[in-house]
């Protein structure tokens, strides 16, 4: 059915649970998972600055959403291992988080994507976040949603 399994995560509890549904369907399917997390482009206004910023600023904010992103990796990394899951992990940096999973998508010829309904910005009154109804909108392939 599935051989390879794009796993959208940004480290948030509902990403988790994405997470954990995908590594469980791989386990079952014994497909193979590219697990992906990306971060924005910084702009000024993100620190409040309105005209420009300096370089430190730019490069801490670079230092943090790395940081972050291995982090988030490496957890999923773990839950993989113990599901005896084969993968791969991707971090895409200074993307929009649809374009990253469309792309890395794309460019693995997976077959499904797996993701939360919302992300660390997403309102949970919503039905699905800004970056989950892009996915959905663009992609060639099935998308799971977890809510």
């Amino acid at each position: 059915m599935y051989k390879h399994i794009v796993i959208a995560t940004d480290g948030s509890e509902l990403a988790g649970k994405g997470l954990e549904q995908g590594l469980e369907l791989a386990a079952a399917l014994g497909a193979q998972v590219t697990i992906v997390t990306a971060s924005e482009r910084w702009t000024p206004a993100d620190a409040g600055v309105v005209w420009g910023g300096s370089a430190s600023m730019l490069q801490e904010y670079r230092t943090h959403v790395t940081n972050q992103a291995n982090e988030v990796l490496a957890a999923a990394a773990a839950r993989a291992d113990q599901l005896g899951v084969r993968y791969e992990s991707v971090y895409v940096a200074e993307r929009y988080p649809a374009d990253a999973i469309l792309e890395t998508a794309a460019g693995i010829d997976a077959d499904l994507i797996v993701m939360a309904s919302h992300g660390r910005r997403g309102l949970n009154r919503l039905l699905i976040g800004s970056q989950t109804n892009a996915v959905i909108a663009h992609s060639n392939i099935p998308v799971l949603v977890v809510r």
